[in-house]
């Protein structure tokens, strides 16, 4: 049985010297994180009537065209997408994977604070934001702001992705652990927010820029439940700190998707170094993106509604989370970094 393990900083590095990784426009100088690297958007999007996957063998290009495409549109002077809408946007990064690298791709933390539902195909794709070992070909981004509308420009960046390189010289599966994360929904003070319908535009450019009261309501409690409305969207926080060592990296997984009443946790990439002490992250919380779906639905102080899986590392990162300053080190229940502090 062969063991993958995910490949750190320099081994991503490596992989675009390599020639593993592909791009035109050069990398930005902090795009590489300790085990992940972030996607930019290309210069252009299509307006989309739905969703689709391209399917065996057909090419994501071969299906841009009406009527699934409704028009296209020139991000270069900046666009706004629209809440409610689909777009697809070719992202500026390729890849050229060798047979033992596969590659899985998320949503950035900013990304899924802002309720932007996003994910990557590719030419072949069956499955989203999942990347067979060596496929060679572009990315397409897959954008759908939920509740607030965006201001987008080419190099943006909403997700990112993993590699992960597979020994085939193992004989036994790489070790990995889960631990579950409940919720923290403590009477008194704010235990969450909700946001606010038919907000303004966010422009992804600025960082602090907004002011959170324009987009968000503060909840507070009276008891250790908060009653989820259908279609609503909330930023809470678990009750847990979360610590990714420097040897591991993580990813938030639903902890029953069965239940169906709501989604937690939109951007689940946790990088080696969150919330470690070493990097200046002792107790970070976990920021829990929420959704309510279907009926109302009852959350309690304590409730179990996620887990972090844990995976090993090909090697320790050179930089890890935090170290080079981060915008949700060592985090409580923090907003998106495009909103500025929360004042009553």
């Amino acid at each position: 049985m062969s063991a993958a393990h995910i490949l750190a900083d320099h081994q991503i590095s490596d992989c675009i010297n390599e020639g593993s990784l592909l791009f035109d426009t050069p990398l930005d100088a902090d795009q590489i994180q300790p085990a992940s690297m972030d996607l930019r958007l290309g210069d252009r999007a299509y307006r989309l009537r739905a969703s689709f996957l391209p399917g065996k063998d057909r090419a994501v290009n071969d299906r841009l065209k009406a009527p699934l495409v409704m028009h296209e549109i020139d991000l270069g002077p900046g666009a706004v997408l629209e809440t409610g809408c689909i777009y697809l946007v070719p992202l500026m990064e390729r890849l050229n994977l060798p047979a033992d690298i596969s590659a899985r791709t998320n949503p950035k933390s900013s990304t899924g604070r802002i309720d932007v539902f996003t994910r990557v195909i590719t030419d072949g794709a069956l499955a989203f934001d999942t990347i067979a070992p060596g496929y060679s070909g572009d990315l397409w981004l897959e954008v759908s702001p939920r509740t607030f509308s965006i201001l987008v420009r080419p190099g943006d960046r909403l997700s990112q992705i993993r590699l992960r390189r597979t020994n085939a010289a193992s004989t036994q599966a790489a070790p990995s652990k889960s631990v579950e994360v409940s919720l923290a929904l403590t009477p008194g003070g704010i235990v969450g927010f909700r946001a606010k319908r038919h907000a303004g535009v966010l422009d992804l450019r600025k960082i602090g820029g907004h002011d959170p009261r324009d987009f968000w309501e503060a909840l507070s409690l009276r008891d250790g439940a908060l009653v989820l409305d259908p279609g609503e969207f909330y930023i809470l926080a678990s009750k847990e700190a979360v610590c990714i060592p420097p040897t591991e990296a993580a990813e938030m997984a639903p902890i029953a998707p069965e239940i169906g009443e709501f989604r937690v946790h939109y951007a689940g990439f946790f990088d080696p170094g969150f919330g470690y002490d070493g990097a200046g992250g002792a107790g970070a919380k976990a920021v829990l993106e929420v959704r309510g779906r279907d009926v109302p639905f009852i959350l309690e102080d304590g409730q179990t509604v996620a887990r972090l899986v844990f995976e090993p590392m090909a090697a320790k990162p050179r930089a890890l989370y935090g170290a080079t300053g981060s915008n949700y080190q060592g985090q409580g229940l923090k907003l998106s970094k495009l909103f500025g502090a929360w004042e009553e």
